[in-house]
């Protein structure tokens, strides 16, 4: 049982604010400000993080995403910078670099929020689109990672241009080792997967490749784990495998990246008094309200029955949480649903010409 969301009973000053406070500025915070937009709502923005984007810029930038409508394929990065151009007219106001730290619900109903900067905005409603959390990747916390940690051995790809011609080694199981595997093929001088078992995690097509591309001699594969990491000089050299069958295979290597996932961690975010569900935040599916009316959730953060990780799921539930939050903060305000193709308003809300 959490505890209820504190009640403050001071009005001290807060800042001229929105009407809405985001909590995550990944790819659904930032849809979430255009569909408020074209209700009218303005926004602020909060992230830990120092820049806008979420996972899809911290962790896989340049990663390809296919199940965006009308995108056939979208670098994880592009699709940022297209929701970035798409909210400019609804002038967004971020505080990044900095954990929303205190989260409180006003006497008069409002919301105070809160980073550790300091930053204090008063609001009349709240979204936590904050993905899984405060994450950190997971480490490949083997003998002698330390001196190499965030240089030779990454846990995102930044620049896919960078590791052309360089010898690659990937850890992870997952669809991230597996696409960049894929990606890498023909691009790096040799690339070596290293996963724990034969089996993945992976989509099955992607499998289905990466077995084709070691069958074909592009690709290496070895069932095991790392051991140590082999270094001469303070020079990184490569990585020695431990095999499944206990055999030690010293694999050279001028980069090594590794996708064992995050370490999701609520944060703050458990203390607010919201009702969760194995770490994620219990929304409705008419207006995605959590369980303190006011305060709304979408994205990964959240679940609910037939729940779905994807980020087309998150655009779905941000345009009908912007409906509830406009019922929330104007309950007598009629809603009427206008299309952007044709509607006036709008038409003036996005800067359209006439």
């Amino acid at each position: 049982m959490t505890a209820p969301l504190e009640v403050a009973t001071s009005d001290r000053a807060a800042p001229a604010a929105p009407d809405v406070a985001i909590i995550g500025a990944g790819p659904c915070g930032l849809f979430q400000v255009f569909e408020l937009g074209l209700l009218g709502m303005t926004a602020y923005l909060f992230d830990s993080l120092k820049t806008v984007g979420g996972q899809c810029s911290e962790l896989y930038p340049e990663k390809p995403i296919y199940d965006i409508p009308a995108l056939p394929v979208c670098g994880a990065q592009e699709l940022v910078d297209r929701l970035m151009q798409q909210i400019s007219p609804f002038n967004p106001r971020f505080h990044l670099g900095s954990e929303v730290t205190a989260l409180t619900r006003l006497e008069s109903g409002r919301f105070r929020v809160a980073n550790a900067d300091g930053v204090e905005v008063e609001v009349g409603a709240v979204v936590i689109a904050a993905g899984l959390g405060a994450f950190q990747p997971r480490k490949l916390a083997i003998p002698g990672y330390e001196p190499f940690d965030g240089t030779a051995i990454q846990y995102k790809v930044t620049s896919q241009a960078a590791l052309a011609g360089k010898r690659v080694l990937i850890f992870g199981g997952g669809d991230s080792a597996l696409d960049w595997t894929v990606a890498l093929a023909d691009k790096a001088a040799s690339v070596t997967l290293v996963h724990r078992r034969a089996e993945f995690r992976g989509a099955h097509a992607t499998v289905v490749r990466m077995q084709e591309l070691q069958a074909a001699g592009c690709v290496r594969f070895i069932e095991g784990v790392g051991e140590s990491v082999l270094a001469d000089g303070g020079q990184f050299r490569g990585i020695r495998i431990k095999g499944g069958d206990g055999a030690m295979h010293d694999v050279e290597a001028d980069q090594a990246l590794v996708f064992f996932g995050l370490h999701p961690k609520l944060g703050p975010i458990a203390e607010w008094g919201l009702q969760l569900e194995r770490k994620a935040i219990a929304v409705d599916t008419e207006k995605f309200q959590t369980s303190v009316p006011g305060i709304f959730a979408v994205g990964d953060i959240n679940t609910y029955p037939g729940k779905k990780k994807l980020i087309l799921s998150g655009f779905h539930e941000a345009a009908l949480a912007a409906f509830g939050i406009q019922h929330h903060i104007y309950p007598a305000k009629k809603q009427f649903l206008q299309y952007t193709t044709t509607s006036p308003v709008m038409h003036k809300r996005l800067g359209v010409p006439d």
